[in-house]
């Protein structure tokens, strides 16, 4: 099916979503969960209204999920507003370290001893499947900058630094697959061009580059009085090209430079408001976002607002609201093709692999990783369910089926992949809501 008619698609799926938007709130369902089954609705599976090959749609499906990532990544970055000393973030360091390495080395042996496929392809695998998704996690994720819940905000940083982690083993994968064995002398230079370069170059660039434009950009609307006025979506837009274009021109990783780069922009407004309240929400009323309430006792009149407050409210309530905006729509349009293309490649080998994955392999390394003075164990077991798998792991997968692998393994990876994707977008998409209402229900009496 051509990408014009999957725009048709797009177009009747969010229609329909937004009229039913009053009867689906109740419902104990993720949308994602909705997409899913409205595209295998319409799939061979259902009314075979569409059919369409995940092979002949890879090459634009990777360019749509890479913007997808890139978007949520970047509107993640900007909602993570405590410094990166603070306690809050060690969750986040030892879920995208520790936790994902352990996630990808445990889905490798299930997947070469179980499933009894080569060490090449279960370590591609691993890193495919183990990375916690920025797009679909963004239930579990913090609400605003003013969300620390030491759950959500390890989520939240999880999910945009576990791309540091997966995509360098998704590179070693394919590097076995081309090479047959491991070698030390290519092994020794994937490791300087990932680990040593890749990751902390492209986090420099990225949260540098947010910084210092974020911190002109306030400059020159205060100077010029034209905080209220100026495009913030083509800020938001140019940031994330230039972090992305910067990081991979020099060999780093862009995913992690739009995601630093998020994270410089917020660090420019807090430098900038030098307040404990974000700005967008002192500057609510002027920016008329309805999902930005400000707390109780805040300023919120225009007259009291500092200009460079005004100026950084503005610019942060405008970005979060486009990147949402955007983000959404291409999680339902990329949810929406997986299910429509799930009937021609789904495995049941996947179920066993899904389970110890969402089961055994998360749940048991988060408990075994995570300080329990940390997080409690209620927190930590909420932290190894929610490891939830969607528009990254699809990513991986065009980006490695762009690399001439052999038949028999594209056709065993997106197979696996596909259907541990859709497992997960199912399994959490049904228990997010009750666990974290359950979650904030615990909450409320301390």
């Amino acid at each position: 099916m051509s990408f014009i008619l999957w725009m048709a698609v797009l177009g009747v799926l969010l229609l329909m979503l937004a009229l039913t938007a009053s009867y689906l709130r109740w419902l104990p369902v993720t949308t994602s969960a909705v997409c899913l089954a409205f595209g295998v609705a319409i799939g061979p599976m259902g009314l075979g209204l569409f059919t369409t090959d995940f092979k002949d749609t890879a090459s634009w499906l990777e360019r749509l999920a890479e913007a997808a990532v890139l978007f949520s990544l970047f509107s993640t970055g900007i909602k993570l507003r405590l410094g990166l000393g603070r306690s809050a973030w060690r969750a986040a360091y030892m879920l995208s370290g520790p936790v994902m390495i352990v996630s990808i080395l445990g889905v490798c042996l299930v997947a070469h001893y179980a499933l009894g496929l080569s060490w090449g392809v279960s370590m591609l695998l691993g890193a495919m499947l183990a990375p916690t998704d920025p797009v679909l996690a963004s239930m579990v994720q913090v609400n605003s900058a003013q969300d620390f819940d030491r759950v959500r905000f390890g989520l939240s940083g999880e999910a945009g630094l576990n791309d540091g982690t997966a995509f360098p083993f998704v590179i070693l994968s394919l590097l076995m697959l081309h090479h047959g064995s491991l070698d030390s002398h290519w092994l020794g230079q994937w490791a300087l061009e990932n680990l040593v370069w890749g990751v902390p170059v492209g986090l420099l660039i990225g949260y540098g580059m947010g910084r210092a434009i974020g911190h002109l950009m306030i400059y020159l609307r205060v100077r010029h009085a034209d905080s209220t006025n100026s495009p913030n979506d083509f800020l938001a837009l140019a940031l994330i090209a230039l972090s992305y274009f910067a990081a991979a021109s020099v060999g780093a990783f862009g995913f992690l430079a739009v995601f630093a780069a998020g994270l410089g922009l917020r660090q420019a407004e807090v430098r900038t408001s030098n307040s404990e309240v974000p700005s967008e929400h002192l500057a609510k009323p002027i920016s008329g976002h309805r999902d930005m309430a400000p707390e109780e006792g805040t300023v919120t009149h225009p007259n009291d607002l500092e200009d460079g407050q005004l100026a950084a409210g503005v610019m942060m309530g405008d970005i979060l609201v486009f990147g949402n905006l955007v983000e959404r729509s291409m999680e339902v349009l990329l949810i929406t093709i997986l299910g429509a293309t799930l009937s021609a490649y789904w495995d049941w080998r996947a179920v066993g692999l899904a389970a110890a994955l969402f089961c055994v392999i998360r749940p048991l390394s988060v408990w075994l990783l995570v300080s329990r003075r940390l997080l409690d164990g209620h927190q930590r077991a909420l932290l190894g369910w929610f490891g939830i798998r969607g528009i990254g792991s699809i990513y991986y997968l065009c980006y490695a089926l762009a690399h001439e692998l052999p038949e028999s393994v594209e056709q065993v990876c997106i197979s696996l992949t596909l259907s541990v994707v859709a497992l997960s977008i199912l399994v959490h998409g049904i228990s997010t809501q009750p666990l974290l209402e359950h979650y904030e229900r615990r909450r409320k009496p301390a």
